[in-house]
């Protein structure tokens, strides 16, 4: 019988930190390691099981025999088993078999800290160490510019699997083809970012990478870890961050996942009402437990450390902060203060925060929350849950609800609009056009708007076109940026065949232009999160459903003044006020005909009036086309 032998990993670990849900590099100590021991080569394993009896090593070396590798619990009562197998090798694949103190209940687990997983619907962990030397040092040093809250921010939210297919053998791209294909398009398409959804590995292909089970592997439907690093790294070649989706709201219950691991409620709450999660079928922390704190804290960490991730959108965040998320009446049980609140989570998402910005300063936390909880996207030290930004899922949705109206109708509902602009500030909001609006029967983005092609696409222009100057950052899903037609099948490719096509082809280059145009004008982003940054001219003409307003920099002269007209009518003559008097430019207009527009409405040697209009001594007159936006500078 083969043995393991004994050798620690934890001869530095702080074993009261981790117990105190402090540690939070527990991926330098738990999973697989290749290492050598007194000269011989092999691999070191460590898991935490605190109500097991045994754990075995299972896999491909020992011909999955439990009782070949046991492992040695710890003598300091932290629930950690350990050992060291010669001659295992990188590539090689394995398990926990985990015998329990509870009642002998034998689990078979993947390593919850494995940095690879073989490819679904296989389920082993793989052992697994990488080389990658990266070559982003020059991103890294200039990040905190980028990446910064007063700097562009303009996100393109990618689903790996269904971007584009490689025809002929009709399977997805690689890490290392994305890496050429990915990479140029978000370049050559002027958005600052890019955000992955869920690439930790998971192993049913509908939940869109929502229910993870390998918390700290890149998936390997598209190649190995090293390839997923490569790829981060040729999106900071071009100056491009990358965002991650990540989950720690809830896991699913497979059984090689970490839900029973050790024959006992580990991970997931033990009590129903805090651990099950009715909607998603699947199992819920228990952030009350300091160990699984530690656990997720560090899984956070491991990927702006070890993958030079720029940010993590964390998911479903309203199902963590309340206890009675989705729940009736008798499902859910109050605080010890009588309140909904869910006090643990809360501690964990402020310590998660807390140490994401202390070690990385320069990286972005963004919060999905639909909620009116309070100062999520403040710093904790005012009160607040300290997310760099937060979705502002209001916006979202009065403004599709607004686009899908007739425009004879618009004049009642112009309030849909300009609403958004009365809570704007008390967040650091993100405007997001994510993937959940263009599924499940809510249509594809510019099948949501009325009235013929023409105007469905006028629609869609003056609808980015107002994301794009309105205060906050933006995030549009894959195939939004040319008007897929079809909602996003997760199992298919986008409809690239459309860009053959004016209508596509024309909204495509609206926004490769709209990115361009909220980089270079300091206006649209320097004071993008503040009052300062934005004023109304008018938002009163409901008749004419007709807004206007001015968009402000640190620097007046790069103030940009903004008008939208919301109907098929055009507008010739139309009167605004200006702030002072001066010649203006026409910076913007998104009825050109690159755009598939009319190009008939354009302004060109703009003079103000010394007549008074809309409460400011000076005005102006000007064109405004059809379903259009058109922006202003002084000269």
């Amino acid at each position: 019988m083969a043995h393991t032998k004994a050798h620690s990993l934890f001869t530095e670990f702080d074993i009261n930190l981790f117990k105190a849900g402090k540690h939070y590099r527990l991926y330098e100590k738990f999973g697989s390691h290749i290492i050598n021991v007194d000269g011989e080569q092999g691999t070191y394993f460590a898991v935490w099981a605190p109500s097991a009896k045994s754990v075995s090593v299972v896999g491909d070396f020992n011909f999955w025999l439990e009782g070949e590798h046991k492992l040695n619990v710890r003598w300091d009562g932290s629930g950690i088993w350990e050992g060291f197998i010669p001659n295992v090798e990188k590539g090689n694949i394995y398990k926990y078999k985990i015998q329990s103190s509870n009642n002998d209940i034998i689990t078979e687990k993947a390593d919850p800290f494995a940095r690879r997983c073989e490819h679904p619907p296989k389920t082993a962990s793989v052992v697994w160490e990488d080389e990658y030397q990266w070559q982003d040092k020059k991103w890294m040093k200039n990040r905190k510019k980028n990446n910064a809250l007063n700097a562009p921010f303009s996100v393109y939210e990618v689903h790996l699997g269904s971007w584009k297919k490689q025809i002929e053998e009709n399977r997805f791209l690689s890490y290392r083809e994305l890496a050429e294909e990915l990479v140029n398009y978000v370049d050559d398409m002027n958005f600052t970012h890019v955000e992955f959804m869920p690439i930790m590995e998971y192993p049913y292909d509908p939940s869109w990478g929502y229910q993870l089970t390998g918390y700290f592997a890149p998936t390997s439907r598209f190649g190995y870890p090293d390839e997923f690093k490569y790829l981060v790294d040729k999106f900071h070649e071009k100056g491009i961050g990358v965002l991650l989706d990540w989950v720690p709201s809830h896991f699913p219950s497979d059984d090689h996942g970490l839900g029973f691991f050790d024959g006992s409620h580990l991970y997931e709450h033990p009590d129903r009402r805090k651990g099950y999660h009715q909607d998603w079928k699947s199992l819920i922390f228990n952030y009350g437990r300091n160990e699984i704190k530690a656990f997720l804290i560090s899984n956070a960490i491991f990927w702006l450390d070890q993958f030079h991730a720029d940010g993590l959108r964390v998911d479903a965040v309203a199902s963590m902060l309340f206890l009675d998320y989705s729940r009736k009446e008798g499902e859910w049980e109050q605080n010890m203060f009588g309140g909904r609140e869910y006090l643990e989570a809360i501690d964990f998402i402020k310590d998660m925060n807390a140490e994401v910005y202390a070690s990385f300063p320069d990286v972005q936390t963004i919060a999905e929350e639909s909620t009116s909880f309070p100062k999520v996207s403040r710093p904790i030290y005012d009160g607040g849950l300290g997310f760099g930004m937060k979705w502002m899922m209001g916006w979202m949705h009065d403004t599709l609800n607004y686009f899908a109206k007739e425009p004879i109708y618009r004049k009642h509902h112009q309030n849909d609009l300009t609403f958004s602009l009365n809570y704007a500030f008390t967040e650091n909001f993100m405007l997001p056009l994510s993937h959940d609006e263009v599924v499940y029967g809510k249509k594809a983005i510019v099948e949501k708007m009325p009235g013929d092609e023409w105007q469905k696409f006028g629609n869609l222009r003056l609808m980015y076109s107002l994301m794009y100057t309105h205060p906050g950052t933006k995030l549009l899903f894959q195939g939004g940026e040319f008007g897929q037609t079809s909602e996003w099948n997760f199992q298919g490719s986008l409809d690239w065949h459309l860009l053959q096509y004016d209508v596509h082809k024309g909204a495509k280059a609206l926004v490769k232009d709209l990115n361009a145009f909220y980089k270079k004008e300091k206006a649209l982003f320097e004071k993008q999160f503040s009052s300062d940054g934005f004023e109304w001219i008018d938002h009163g003409d409901h008749e004419n459903s007709i807004m206007s307003y001015i968009r402000k920099g640190n620097n007046e002269k790069d103030n940009v003044i903004v008008v939208l007209n919301l109907t098929p009518i055009p507008r010739e003559n139309y009167r605004i006020g200006l702030p002072k008097s001066g010649d203006l430019k026409e910076v913007f207009n998104s009825d050109a005909t690159k755009y598939n527009g009319t190009g008939n409405y354009k302004n060109k040697n703009l003079n103000s009036d010394p007549k008074e209009w809309n409460g400011k001594q000076n005005s102006v007159e000007l064109c405004l086309p059809p379903l259009g936006m058109v922006a202003f500078k002084f000269k």
